[in-house]
């Protein structure tokens, strides 16, 4: 193996990113590598045995109770009528609480509450009383069956005009836009209007049902998925494209409409992940370009250019609803990636260019909320689309690059555990190390020449903000100085020539004190003639 492969320490095959039982699709981390069709089968075989197992054990409960009931039978003597009565009420009391706990025990759903059963459909025997195998079977079957196969087209009705509290809340616009959006593309449809009253009941069903696990949420949308499709292939006759571009519509109205409720829900620990997977992203803001070996110059500026948008489209995955509309995110940062290898070797780009390059822009991006959307995709996306295609190939790539930040470590840099440490800890940084201690072109890659150069510039730039403030620091001194030596000169020269402040001037008599003795004023005279 050569020197530049022993340093990425980032490859995966192929092979590894499809389905591990062999089916040729694509696998995915969040299905334990299977893909979503394997994972549903999987899934389903497993909950099916569970199944059993509870219908077994509830089968064997009720027949002790009976034969419990059965030995206190022909132990006591006959009784009366009366007292034959009020044991039965209380059997029947009896048997109505533990079947209610059973239900409670075994069902996963049991909070959303099953329908009940009309009384005059409960099975009686000869006597009028409830069969108790009769009534147990109905129990456990009304828990196991989905709900929407066990309502009647009247009851779906009915379900459908009377929408749940959060459904009634004021729309946002861009559900609004949506809702017209989706209703505008099924007047062209035959069967549209079928399809929006079955959409609508599934959203009304959902919305009673925000107390399930994450993945109940997913295996009903995904049934409801798979429901919708097999009944508009028999319609349109085989036609996948008509289907496929149906299916699109169905998922971007029904997953806009659910969005605040199954994304990130409560039940999960997804916003735990975030947290932690933004922390790690934090603590590796030291990984460089050159440590992951990322076949990108981003000194030419169109390469520069891709690197920002694809950084921009990571993030803009947030902001979107649908699960299709975030696959588009994620192919769209990949495409940016492959322009900028492109454009850097003059080459199209491999496989093995572009995970550590996606494991690059991640690291620059940290995608908020990244774990969660994730997640979303994973359980609310048509199946179909993360099994096959560019988007499920994206997708992949993508849960591979944030397992590997996960799992990053000093070997995967080439790096020793004690500088990895240090690093990590915030004591170093391979950044503001001195130029001499970087090779001139480890691993003899042009692109680190041109790193070992940079440094060298970035320390001539830090010599020169040393001076830079020097002389800023002088300046300020000789401001102080120069303040200070003229206060000095007037404070001397005041003294030196001080005011002489004199009293204003008084009148001419003023000091005469001898006013009593002058004679008194000249009084005008008139004579007459």
């Amino acid at each position: 193996m050569s020197q530049k492969a022993e340093r990425r320490g980032i490859h995966v095959d192929q092979s590894e990113l499809l389905c591990k039982k062999g089916c040729g699709y694509y696998g995915n981390p969040g299905w334990q590598g299977f893909c979503s069709k394997c994972w549903r089968e999987e899934y389903q075989r497993a909950r099916q045995k569970q199944i059993q197992e509870d219908w077994a054990l509830a089968e064997r409960l009720q027949r002790e109770e009976e034969a419990a009931y059965a030995s206190s039978q022909g132990a006591q003597s006959q009784p009366s009528l009366t007292t034959f009565s009020k044991f039965e009420e209380k059997k029947t009391n009896e048997k109505t609480r533990k079947v209610t706990t059973v239900k409670k025990f075994f069902s996963p759903s049991s909070r959303t509450g099953p329908k009940k059963a009309p009384p005059e459909k409960v099975g009686k025997g000869p006597s009028g009383r409830e069969r108790p195998a009769e009534n147990l079977l109905r129990d456990l079957r009304e828990i196991f069956t989905p709900p929407w196969e066990l309502a009647s087209p009247t009851e779906e009705s009915q379900e459908a005009k009377t929408p749940s509290p959060s459904i009634s809340r004021q729309a946002s616009l861009e559900t609004d836009r949506v809702s017209r959006d989706f209703q505008e593309f099924l007047k062209n449809l035959k069967p549209g209007r079928e399809i929006l009253k079955q959409c609508r009941v599934f959203i009304d069903g959902m919305a009673n049902k925000k107390d399930l696990s994450a993945e109940e949420l997913s295996e009903c949308v995904q049934d409801f998925y798979q429901n919708m499709a097999d009944r508009l292939h028999s319609h349109f006759k085989g036609s996948s494209e008509r289907v496929e571009r149906v299916m699109d519509q169905v998922e971007r109205y029904i997953m806009t409409r659910l969005y605040k409720n199954v994304f990130c829900p409560e039940t999960t620990d997804d916003e735990r992940k975030d947290l932690a997977v933004q922390k790690r992203i934090r603590a590796l803001h030291w990984v460089t370009i050159q440590m992951l070996c990322v076949p990108v110059d981003e000194e030419i500026p169109e390469v520069s250019d891709n690197v920002v948008k694809a950084i921009t489209d990571i993030i803009e995955m947030d902001s979107k609803h649908v699960p299709k509309e975030k696959l588009g995110c994620i192919t769209r940062c990949s495409k940016h990636i492959f322009n900028a290898i492109k454009i850097t070797k003059s080459e199209p780009a491999s496989a093995d260019d572009f995970l550590p390059t996606l494991i690059y822009i991640v690291l620059k991006a940290n995608p908020p909320r990244l774990q969660s959307n994730i997640q979303y995709v994973t359980r609310f996306c048509n199946p179909s689309r993360l099994m096959t295609g560019e988007d499920g190939y994206y997708f992949t790539n993508l849960c591979c690059a944030v397992a590997f930040i996960e799992k990053l470590d000093a070997q995967s840099l080439n790096l020793s555990p004690e500088d990895f440490e240090r690093y990590m800890s915030g004591q170093a940084s391979p950044r503001r190390q001195e130029p001499e201690a970087w090779p001139p072109e480890p691993c003899g890659s042009p692109a680190l020449g041109q790193v070992y150069q940079s440094l060298e510039l970035l320390s001539g730039l830090g010599g020169r903000q040393e001076r830079v403030l020097e002389g800023a620091r002088r300046l300020e001194s000789d401001l102080i100085d120069w303040r200070e030596g003229v206060e000095r000169e007037v404070r001397d020269i005041l003294d030196r020539y001080p005011l002489d402040i004199r009293p204003p001037a008084s009148a001419i008599d003023s000091d005469n004190v001898e006013n009593d003795r002058l004679p008194p004023p000249l009084q005008p005279q008139v004579f007459a003639g």
